[in-house]
């Protein structure tokens, strides 16, 4: 009996297949429940999986669905985007605290600046609220920062320690940046540390890893992406571009 059993789970795996794509249209729990309906309404579908955040839907089938099938179903109301489209417009969403925050720190580096601007005076002012503002992000969930951070940074997998310290040590930069004080000191260690910490996430680009990047922490949830390498080499270039002028 089994035996039997078994096999006609097997017969139904092979039967079934995943489909996944993308709508847009939806706009609260009432479109998600809509839109579930709809689809669940035709022939062959077995499961209806809905993201509201990304649009992200995904079938249980027995057999791959037209397009043109699907449209129908959903009505003028819903849209089917091109797959790579929504993933571009959904990490975007997603990275849409990242960016702002880098705005407000720009714009509050450049009002620092104002009275006697030049571009070191602007750089010690970005590094310094760079670092004072993503650690201040680290705090809101110290606890489950070492973790998080330990995903992609190469000393904070061997030592939970020193992702204990990382807050406090970005918190220490950042006060030296904007005191101007000890700064080869900080210049050095934070061109060292971003390197580091760069390997990390470069491993994880390459190797496609789906983790969240922990550089606000891990209350706002951001995604592993690109842009986090480009957040760090900004720092890096930064810093070695003062070592070189011999800014003391």
């Amino acid at each position: 009996m089994s035996a039997v059993v078994i096999n006609n789970n097997f017969e139904y795996i092979k039967r079934t297949m995943q489909q996944v794509f993308f709508i847009e249209g939806m706009t609260c729990g009432n479109c998600l429940k809509s839109v579930r309906q709809k689809l669940s309404s035709l022939d062959d579908v077995s499961q209806v999986e809905v993201d509201l955040d990304s649009g992200k839907v995904t079938l249980t089938t027995k057999k791959r669905l037209d397009k043109t099938v699907l449209k129908q179903a959903l009505g003028s109301k819903y849209a089917i985007l091109d797959q790579e489209y929504s993933q571009t417009k959904t990490k975007v969403k997603s990275l849409f605290p990242l960016f702002l925050i880098l705005t407000y720190i720009v714009m509050g580096a450049v009002y620092l600046s104002v009275n006697q601007f030049s571009p070191s005076r602007f750089m010690f002012h970005y590094m310094g609220l760079f670092f004072v503002v993503f650690s201040f992000f680290k705090f809101l969930d110290y606890s489950a920062f070492p973790t998080s951070f330990a995903n992609y940074d190469p000393i904070a997998k061997r030592s939970m320690t020193y992702g204990y310290l990382y807050p406090f040590i970005e918190t220490l930069l950042g006060i030296a940046f904007l005191l101007q004080w000890q700064l080869q000191w900080a210049l050095w260690i934070t061109m060292i540390l971003l390197s580091i910490t760069s390997v990390g996430v470069i491993q994880s680009l390459i190797n496609k890893r789906q983790i969240e990047c922990a550089c606000l922490g891990t209350v706002l949830k951001l995604p592993m992406t690109e842009a986090t390498l480009i957040e760090n080499s900004v720092m890096i270039v930064m810093s070695v571009s003062m070592l070189l002028s011999g800014i003391h």
